[in-house]
């Protein structure tokens, strides 16, 4: 069988989806399957092996461009796909570039408008490329926000079309009143041409087939998946080392840090040699965000750090084994939480509200604890309970041992074949 997986590049930074996206092509390569993954905008970045074609397409300078200039979008493409090379697109983002939704309505609208917008050039060449030359089985895009080119896809494709929801409702959210209807309307039009949509949680599949007015009995579930290799694993006591409170999640304010900071303060009270480890990318948009929620912290002087984020895999894992017990408390329904599987992944628990996808996760896994969202004390008194080493270490081993029996590189590899197969072809 062979696949297409067209992603969305995180313009420079790390991006979950893009990662999880490339782990999830090699595990697909690793069951012997051909598999092409396809960035668009820009090249993604990736912690491990990058298993991503060498080309980009919808090159984010030419989006960018062509919405902006009827002078550029009048050129010959053979004067303008220069800008579309990933190193050209790499050193003109080489400093952090928005993908704030609020900035990005108009851009976005263009993107959904497909063959009758400013990126038909765009569409055509990806369409031709997937078609002409790569002719796959199965095509699955892994956002919907990519479904400009599916109409015209549609037309020359018989092969399935599947597009992958993760999280497309937030950035949705974030969209100026003035475009948000008419971009959920587009997206609508343009999945018609799906076949089947996948999620990693059913919290998010009855949730975004509602947001979306998409038909829930098209909707498939296959679980997230890691690749163990370099995760050190098994959960091991830390002798001396005071209790310590991780938080690993992009710093924004819908990934809940600013409760984690009143959190952390009354555990304070309670623990006063505890510290707490901060890590994560930094949007220039949320640099206020953190500056006010570290002054909340200002009399803890040293006890409080800030990391930044680990530009590599390594840095990634020493973060998450320098801390005891791991929370990113969101404000929003979280759709994958890929970050409570890392944490597990190298012995340590959690503890998350219960919304979203975490209810499941912790369910499947057994390897942390479920609070109330938005409730700091609740949250407080759930890390005091890991300040004891028994509990914490059974918890960690649980979470340990239920990683590498269910949400490896192989077995989501697996589950999304069987996926696949369960799908009606044209």
């Amino acid at each position: 069988m062979k696949i297409a997986i067209v992603t969305a590049g995180g313009a420079g930074m790390f991006c979950g989806s893009c990662m999880h996206d490339n782990t999830w092509a090699r595990g697909l390569m690793g069951l012997g399957l051909d598999v092409t993954l396809i960035p668009t905008y820009t090249p993604i970045r990736v912690d491990e092996d990058d298993a991503s074609l060498a080309r980009v397409f919808y090159g984010g300078l030419n989006v960018y461009l062509n919405s902006k200039s009827r002078w550029w979008r009048r050129m010959p493409r053979v004067l303008t796909r220069w800008v579309d090379h990933p190193a050209v697109i790499r050193w003109a983002t080489r400093r952090a570039v928005s993908n704030d939704a609020t900035e990005l309505g108009e851009l976005t609208l263009s993107m959904l408008a497909g063959e009758h917008g400013p990126h038909r050039a765009a569409g055509e060449e990806l369409v031709e490329y997937l078609v002409g030359e790569l002719n796959p089985d199965v095509v699955i895009f892994s956002n919907a926000l990519l479904s400009g080119v599916v109409p015209g896809l549609r037309d020359r494709f018989r092969g399935r079309l599947i597009c992958m929801l993760q999280g497309d409702d937030v950035f949705l959210d974030g969209l100026p009143e003035q475009y948000r209807a008419d971009v959920i309307e587009h997206i609508r039009e343009n999945s018609q041409g799906f076949d089947a949509f996948l999620t990693h949680s059913r919290f998010y599949r009855d949730y975004i087939s509602h947001y979306l007015s998409l038909p829930v009995e098209k909707f498939q579930v296959i679980p997230l998946c890691l690749d163990l290799t370099g995760h050190i694993g098994e959960p091991v006591e830390h002798p001396g080392r005071s209790f310590t409170v991780g938080y690993f999640a992009r710093i924004a304010p819908e990934k809940g840090l600013h409760h984690l900071i009143p959190a952390f303060e009354r555990l304070k009270a309670k623990v006063p040699e505890a510290l707490l480890r901060i890590g994560g990318y930094l949007p220039p948009q949320h640099e206020s965000y953190l500056r006010s929620q570290l002054e909340m912290l200002k009399r803890f002087d040293s006890d409080c750090e800030y990391i930044g984020s680990p530009a590599t895999h390594e840095g990634k894992v020493d973060f998450l084994r320098s801390v005891d017990v791991l929370s990113v408390p969101t404000e929003f329904q979280e759709p994958k939480g890929i970050y409570v599987l890392e944490a597990m992944a190298n012995g340590v628990p959690v503890v998350q509200p219960s919304h979203g996808a975490f209810p499941e996760l912790l369910a499947a896994t057994a390897g942390g604890l479920l609070v109330p969202p938005r409730d700091s004390q609740a949250l407080a008194e759930a890390l005091v309970e890991f300040t004891d080493l028994e509990t914490r270490v059974e918890f960690a081993r649980r979470g340990w041992l239920a990683v590498r029996e269910h949400y490896t590189i192989e077995a989501g590899a697996q589950r999304t074949l069987d996926a696949i197969r369960r799908i009606p072809g044209n």
